[in-house]
């Protein structure tokens, strides 16, 4: 492997894992807020435990993303001098706005509400909480409104690099405004997971069941309404996709023809990237409903959208890596539906007041925990990599963006190092949450448990 493969991969292997904590980040600091929100409106003790318990998991989890997002941008200078060089005009005013106001606003009111309990007024407390949720989604708006340069590169010139022009059509961007909403219902789905899991393992086992089946609810209601919002914005996303990257909606089908009506096949059994399939299941006009609103719509093939490409930019290969693309966009939307599942069915067996739902039942509530984040994990792959191999769509490729003077003995060092502290700080996450987790609700009143049992960490 050469350095371009090693620097790749390690920014992948980072990408992924940091992306493993944003989501929760963001879905939990909502559903946090909303139940300090019932606290403070109803008075209830069971309420501030559940805030506390889950403060707990959204602390520790908001920690791991800082720690794993700061290696993110070291990467640019690292292995992608060339990249930021020419992207680096386009990029500074949103990462800028992210670090100094967005991450100002969470940071900064996360620690008022974690040290203000008792300390500031309940109004202005409660406050800070939802000022830390809407930071978390500030702070999402600015990173994709850089990621949707690289997807559909708008307001630049290019004079030896791109220039801003117009920070407003960036933050318009026709990609970002269709790609937030998908990210932000994502994000909910994988903090009510997370929710549903945990309250999941207590009730089981007929532990604070005041506490822990209204959070239940709540991450139930959160799992359905991030699905739903996933389906939907994923619609209106394929759709713009198709104008601005038909390579990509055809590497998501494997299309090699154009094809009008195009089905979308639900499984195709054959070579890897779908060229000798030798059997397919499939949906006809469904490809051409996602890709253009309507059932009889003409999809390009690959192999059209191949020549093309090689009139507008010369000649070479611009076909992202099939079967990746093909089976990350089934898996995301697979392992998302499977959750929302889930959640119905958990729905269905705790309706009225019930809380006796079957074994197999809490079990697979529990265990549901992984697919939110295999799920977004399989999105974040697709959208990256079915864009190859374009780093700035139409402007840069890949190979292009990678640094000249940095070995592929550097970046192996780098690679190995990283992952494997990566591998480390995961160990220690899945210690503290499964510790946490699986702790009682600490008492409304600060108290230390009856049984002199663990808690959750001192407010």
């Amino acid at each position: 492997m050469n350095a371009l493969d090693l620097a790749r991969w390690q920014f992948g292997v980072t990408t992924v894992y940091h992306f493993l904590f944003v989501p929760v980040t963001i879905g939990m600091s909502l559903l946090v807020a909303i139940l300090n929100t019932a606290w403070v409106r109803t008075g209830k003790a069971a309420y501030l435990r559940a805030t506390k318990f889950f403060g707990t998991l959204f602390l520790i989890n908001f920690a791991m993303g800082v720690v794993t997002g700061i290696v993110q941008e070291f990467q640019f200078g690292m292995n992608w001098s060339s990249y930021s060089r020419f992207v680096g005009d386009i990029f500074g005013a949103p990462l800028a706005l992210e670090a100094l106001l967005a991450f100002f606003l969470e940071s900064t009111f996360l620690g008022l509400w974690l040290f203000g309990w008792e300390r500031l007024p309940q109004k202005v407390h409660l406050a800070c909480i939802w000022i830390v949720a809407f930071g978390t989604v500030l702070s999402a708006y600015f990173i994709l409104a850089a990621n949707s340069f690289m997807q559909w590169p708008v307001g630049f010139r290019v004079d030896g690099r791109a220039e801003l022009v117009d920070f407003g059509a960036v933050l318009s961007n026709k990609v970002l405004l269709v790609a937030f909403p998908h990210t932000i219902f994502g994000c909910w789905l994988a903090g009510g997971v997370i929710f549903m899991a945990v309250s999941a393992w207590h009730l089981a086992r007929k532990r604070d069941i005041d506490v822990f089946r209204p959070s239940l609810r709540l991450g139930i209601v959160a799992v359905l309404l991030g699905a739903l919002g996933t389906l939907v914005s994923g619609d209106l996303l394929g759709k713009i996709m198709t104008q601005t990257q038909p390579m990509k909606m055809a590497a998501a089908e494997a299309l090699y023809e154009t094809r009008q009506p195009a089905p979308f096949s639900l499984l195709t059994i054959g070579t890897l990237d779908g060229t000798k399939p030798i059997y397919r299941l499939e949906i006809p006009g469904l490809l051409s409903q996602l890709a253009t609103g309507s059932f009889s719509g003409k999809v390009q093939g690959i192999n059209n959208i191949q020549a093309e490409y090689e009139r507008r930019f010369g000649p070479g290969d611009y076909r992202p890596y099939i079967p990746v693309a093909y089976w990350g966009f089934r898996l995301m939307i697979g392992f998302g539906m499977l959750a929302a599942l889930v959640a119905l069915v958990l729905l269905w067996m705790t309706r009225g007041r019930r809380i006796h739902g079957k074994d197999w039942v809490w079990k697979a509530a529990v265990w549901s925990v992984v697919l939110p984040f295999l799920a977004n994990s399989f999105g974040w792959i697709f959208t990256e990599m079915a864009r190859q191999p374009w780093i700035v769509f139409s402007q840069m490729k890949t190979a292009r963006g990678v640094s000249p003077s940095v070995g592929a003995g550097t970046v192996l060092t780098s690679l190995i190092v990283f992952t494997a502290l990566y591998g480390a700080l995961a160990l220690v996450e899945v210690g503290l949450m499964i510790k946490y987790g699986r702790a009682a609700p600490p008492p409304a009143d600060g108290a230390e448990p009856q049984d002199g049992g663990e808690t959750s960490f001192a407010y």
